[in-house]
């Protein structure tokens, strides 16, 4: 496969992974669907204000993929030149997925923001009941009846976050792929030609 065909390859999924990083990320800001938590201080998760998915995975991603689809279309970056910028937009895009992979594991380390309580607790308040469980709450189903309100914030915090995680290691995973193909590029050319 030439370098060309490979970044055309490389930069269709990203486009994906993006929009599904991006989605996610705005999704965070809406516990159970609801618009009720969203303008309230301290009702959001703090890993959903970082906004790893839209800076990180979303646009940080995109921009490099924009370049990347380029290199692969005849008359424009399908050159040595278009594919020695294209590792440098592949390392944008390296730091945007690390930083997306990063803030979707520690959400998930963490768990919700949520109206919480317990029986060590018993006056229910806001916060981030498994904060220091080092994510054992994931495997007891038990402990996430703590969390009473947005309603099923734990399983929707864990299903976006997760979503999140495996977009961000795809696109790490893909950028790092068309660095190497970018210097293939760079030093063979990119078959645009034949």
């Amino acid at each position: 496969m030439c370098t060309g065909a490979c970044s055309k390859f490389i930069a269709i999924p990203l486009y994906v992974m993006a929009l599904v990083s991006i989605i996610c990320n705005i999704m965070l800001f809406f516990p159970d669907f609801s618009t009720e938590y969203a303008g309230e201080e301290g009702q959001i998760t703090v890993e959903a204000l970082y906004m790893a998915g839209l800076i990180g995975g979303g646009i940080m991603v995109l921009i490099p993929a924009i370049h990347i689809h380029l290199t692969s279309a005849k008359n424009c970056c399908a050159n040595r030149c278009g594919m020695f910028l294209s590792i440098g937009f592949g390392a944008v895009g390296v730091v945007g997925a690390v930083y997306s992979l990063s803030v979707a594991a520690l959400g998930l380390a963490n768990g919700p923001t949520c109206f919480w309580s317990n029986i060590d607790n018993p006056i229910p308040r806001w916060g981030t009941p498994f904060a220091n469980s080092n994510g054992s709450y994931l495997s007891d189903k038990e402990l996430w009846s703590w969390c009473k309100a947005p309603e099923n914030v734990v399983e929707f915090n864990l299903g976006l976050f997760s979503t999140l995680l495996v977009a961000a290691c795809v696109e790490l995973a893909l950028c790092l792929i068309q660095m190497v193909n970018g210097l293939f590029g760079c030093i063979c050319g990119t078959c645009g030609k034949e």
